[in-house]
């Protein structure tokens, strides 16, 4: 299909971008379409090793995939598989066939996730530019790939990546289904491929992909082709297609003998169906995760966290350990940053290009575009806003690739009927909202580039006023640029920021430390956020940093562990007459032990430590087995917000403890389960 817009409205309604301009300078356009990946792709490779593993918890999943096709189907933790990862394996899949191919390192790991970084940049162009052109497309690329969780999700091994690319994937299906002078069953093809996406969305991090259904279905069922029936049987097509390519794995795991499969991680009851519903599911909506961190799920949660920062801290209302709740969630200093920037712009070019379209068929494309990725906006930053259990700022980056298709679309359509005085103070409005919203946020780190936030608002203002009074020529480029960079210099500083500040452990935010944060959402770096070492109440605080702690060799619930070369070669010591080199509780502390030898290291309790996976006595077998060498203590041992160890995890320590002698290594407290106290 060429590039040509589909679905062209008559001229009262111009289409932003000209036939005839559309028609020359294809050197030009296939050159900024170059220079818009290559360059995404060099923002996103550049210094990645600086990551290093990223997330231990899916490298450690990912390296024992790479080695155990078993581990790889399952997304198990370790290759000998005695627990899978608390989400499903399909994020792990590609990055475990990299490490396959050429072996574990930063690169092999990470280069995957980048590379659907800039397939996504790509996809979202193409969809783009077959409703409104190449240089809406170009925009509407260039505001995702410099979206600051975004860049960081597209660098970094958590199943964010992998869940966009699918995302714009299903839309973008949807809305080849509805273009004209195709047959009915090819439209249906088309939504079965997007019912295909969103089932392998659900593989990738359960129900978060549902999210953009309603986007979806309420969109095909009102603009889409032909009468209603056909579109409810296209519907029900969609449906079908999405829960096969949802349910076959789901059905292998339910079906295959829990005894010779890993446990299902995060769950209590090893299902992967308790798993979708509870802790991955309504739980992350109620607040009520069972397993969660503290071991006894949100009902500890906030307690926990009024321990960890006191009245102040984020256990505010509604949001239990994870910030408060309520409408303005994503305007919040944890969060505003991350996506927050053009969010006000959006919806003022958004809503006045529907107005613009309002008259236009029942079909029209370009209200289809708008209408799904703004359902999938106002939907997705809705569930967050309000969700009560576990949240973190960059799963914000569900968000980016509709914000960025609402932002380049709504303002095309402005664009091309700025003749209209009514569309120029909508366009002026959004970009004094870009100002001086882009200068609050940027107001909230005044060390970081302090001279930026008032470029940004003086541009912005000086754009505005003159997008009032221009209509053509130099004064309308001028005028569009200044809206334009009013807009992205923000979110550049922050992604310039992001890709060259290291980014490591379970929690991670773009962008550099701003006033009024929490803890939990922080990652490390030069201006950066971290959970750990130095705030009130975390490990390594002031007389807050035990054995074990985040930032010791032993790791913590949100950071691998780091094992001397003094440890790695204790555990090589005879590694092939043990199932599992060693056993510590927690996936985390497990990762780092198991990434730096080369073999399984049982993580006990799984991501939080609370899952009862072994049980005591199953463990107990396993050491009379001689299957496990060592057990490693140390990684939990801080109070408060799920550090420390209960259920089964709690158990086994003590067990331990209580009959095998202790040795410490390079500050890890070891024990040899081969030889039990005299």
């Amino acid at each position: 299909m060429t590039a040509t817009v589909l679905n062209r409205p008559q001229p009262a309604d111009a289409e932003p971008d000209d036939p005839a301009r559309e028609s020359r300078g294809p050197l030009y356009r296939g050159l900024s379409l170059a220079a818009m990946l290559i360059g995404t792709g060099v923002l996103y490779l550049w210094n990645l090793s600086i990551n290093g593993w990223g997330n231990s918890f899916y490298t450690a999943a990912i390296q024992a995939g790479s080695q155990s096709w078993k581990a790889w189907f399952f997304g198990s933790s370790d290759m000998a598989n005695s627990i899978t990862v608390d989400k499903p394996p399909a994020s792990l899949w590609l990055p475990a066939l990299s490490v396959r191919a050429f072996g574990l390192n930063s690169w092999s790991v990470l280069v995957p996730e980048v590379l659907m970084g800039i397939g996504s940049v790509a996809l979202l162009y193409f969809i783009t530019r077959r409703y409104f052109g190449h240089w809406t497309a170009i925009a509407a690329g260039a505001v995702l790939a410099l979206t600051p969780v975004a860049a960081l999700m597209f660098r970094f091994n958590n199943p964010e990546a992998l869940l966009i690319l699918l995302m714009i994937a299903a839309c973008g299906a949807v809305l080849r289904a509805m273009e004209p002078g195709q047959t009915a069953r090819r439209s249906t093809w088309w939504m079965v491929a997007a019912g295909a996406a969103v089932g392998f969305g659900f593989l990738t991090k359960q129900l978060e992909v549902m999210v953009i259904v309603p986007a979806m279905a309420l969109t095909y069922l009102a603009f889409g082709p032909g009468r209603w029936l056909r579109r409810i049987v296209d519907l029900l097509a969609a449906l079908v297609s999405l829960i096969v390519s949802a349910g076959w794995w789901v059905l292998a795991v339910e079906l295959w003998p829990a005894s010779s499969r890993p446990y299902i991680g995060g769950s209590q009851n090893n299902s992967i169906l308790e798993l979708t519903f509870g802790y991955n599911g309504l739980g992350r909506l109620n607040g009520n995760e069972h397993g969660s961190v503290g071991g006894a799920g949100a009902h500890r949660t906030a307690g926990a966290a009024a321990e960890m920062f006191g009245p102040g801290g984020p256990g505010g209302p509604g949001g239990g350990g994870w910030g408060s709740t309520g409408i303005f969630r994503m305007f919040e200093a944890a969060q505003g940053g991350q996506i927050a920037w053009l969010i006000p712009s959006a919806i003022i070019v958004g809503v006045a290009a529907l107005v613009l379209i309002g008259k236009a068929p029942r079909t029209d494309l370009r209200r289809a575009f708008l209408v799904i990725f703004g359902l999938w906006s106002a939907i997705m930053i809705g569930v967050f806003s309000f969700m009560a259990g576990i949240f973190h700022s960059y799963y914000t980056a569900a968000i980016a690739p509709a914000l960025a298709a609402v932002i380049a679309a709504g303002a095309a359509v402005c664009w091309g009927q700025r003749d209209k005085l009514w569309v120029r103070l909508a366009l002026a409005a959004a970009t004094w909202a870009a100002a001086i919203w882009g200068f609050y946020l940027l107001n909230r780190s005044p060390d970081f580039v302090p001279w930026l936030r008032y470029v940004v608002f003086v541009v912005g203002l000086i754009g505005g006023a003159m997008l009032l009074i221009a209509r053509t020529g130099l004064l309308a480029i001028v005028a569009a640029s200044a809206a334009i960079l009013a807009g992205l210099l923000g979110p550049i500083a922050y992604t310039l920021d992001t890709v060259t500040t290291a980014k490591q452990g379970s929690i991670i935010s773009a962008g550099p430390r701003v006033a009024g944060e929490f803890g939990p959402g922080m990652g490390g770096g030069k201006h950066g956020r971290g959970f750990g070492p130095g705030m009130p109440g975390m490990p390594g605080a002031p007389g807050q940093n035990p054995p074990g702690a985040a930032g010791s060799p032993a790791g913590g619930l949100l950071n691998g562990s780091t094992p001397s070369e003094e440890m790695v070669a204790l555990l090589r010591t005879n590694a092939d007459d043990y199932t599992w080199v060693a056993a510590a509780v927690g996936s985390n502390e497990a990762s780092g032990y198991q990434i730096a030898s080369g073999y399984s290291v049982m993580p006990i309790g799984g991501f939080n430590g609370t899952d009862p996976s072994p049980t005591l006595k199953a463990f107990q077998d396993d050491v009379a087995q001689g299957k496990i060498h060592y057990f490693l203590s140390g990684g939990r041992g801080g109070r408060g917000f799920g550090m420390g160890e209960s259920g089964s995890s709690a158990a086994i320590s003590n067990w331990v403890k209580a009959t095998f002698p202790a040795t410490t290594v390079d500050g890890v407290t070891l024990y040899d389960l081969t030889a039990p106290k005299n």
